[in-house]
C-alpha cells in the first residue's frame, strides 16, 4: 500500500496537506491547554478561601480547647469557639466546591476545544487521503492484471479531455487507435491514467 504519490506535484500537495493537518491539530491542543490553564486561575480564590477556612477552623478549635481550661467559664467559652470553627470549616468546604466547579468547567471547555477542531480537520483531510490510497491500490491492481494497460487506457479515454491534450493524435483519433489495439497509443493512455492517479510504472 502506497501512502504518498509517486509524481512530484501530487506528492508535494499530499505532504503539505498532511503537515497542515498535523499543525492545526497541534495548535488546537496547545490553545485548549492554554485556555485550561487560564480557567484554572479562577480556582485560586477558592484555594485561598479553603486555606483560610482551614486555618481559621484550626485556630478556633485550638482556642476552644485552651478556653475549656479556664475555671468556671471554660465550657461557656468553648462552645462558641467550636461553633465558629465549624463556620470556618464551612468556608473551607465552599472554597473546595469552587475549585471543583472551576476544574469541571476547565475540563469540559478543554475537551470541546480539542475534540471539535480535531474532528473538523479529520473530516476535511482524512477522507480524501483514504480515497487516494484506495484509488492508487485499484490502479496498481489494474496495471498488474492481464490487459491492465487496456483498462487504464479506457479509464484515460473516459476521463477529462484536458489530460489527453498532450498526447499526439493518431489518424482516426485516440479512441479509434485504442480500439485497433495500437500498443503505442494504449501505453500512452495508460500512462495518462497513472499520472492522473499520481503513480508511475
Amino acid at each position: 500500500m502506497r501512502i504518498y504519490a509517486q509524481t512530484t506535484a501530487r506528492r508535494n500537495r499530499q505532504v503539505c496537506g498532511d503537515v497542515i493537518a498535523v499543525m492545526l491539530i497541534a495548535a488546537a491542543v496547545v490553545f485548549a491547554l492554554a485556555v485550561h490553564d487560564m480557567i484554572m486561575m479562577l480556582a485560586e480564590p477558592g484555594r485561598k478561601v479553603e486555606s483560610s477556612g482551614d486555618s481559621l477552623a484550626s485556630e478556633l478549635d485550638n482556642a476552644g480547647d485552651a478556653a475549656s481550661h479556664v475555671p468556671l467559664v471554660g465550657d461557656l467559652l468553648k462552645k462558641p469557639l467550636h461553633s465558629a470553627a465549624d463556620a470556618g470549616t464551612g468556608f473551607a468546604d465552599a472554597g473546595q466546591s469552587l475549585q471543583h466547579a472551576v476544574s469541571q468547567v476547565a475540563t469540559l471547555t478543554t475537551t470541546a476545544l480539542i475534540v471539535i477542531p480535531v474532528a473538523c480537520v479529520l473530516l476535511l483531510w482524512l477522507p480524501p487521503r483514504l480515497r487516494w490510497i484506495r484509488r492508487s491500490i485499484t490502479v496498481r491492481r489494474l496495471l498488474d492484471a492481464p490487459g491492465g494497460d487496456d483498462l487504464l487506457a479506457l479509464r484515460a479515454l473516459t476521463g477529462p479531455l484536458s489530460d489527453l491534450a498532450t498526447l499526439p493524435a493518431p489518424s482516426g483519433g485516440l479512441a479509434d487507435a485504442w480500439r485497433r489495439g495500437d500498443q503505442h497509443v494504449v501505453a500512452d493512455l495508460a500512462q495518462v491514467s497513472l499520472r492522473r492517479a499520481g503513480l508511475r510504472r
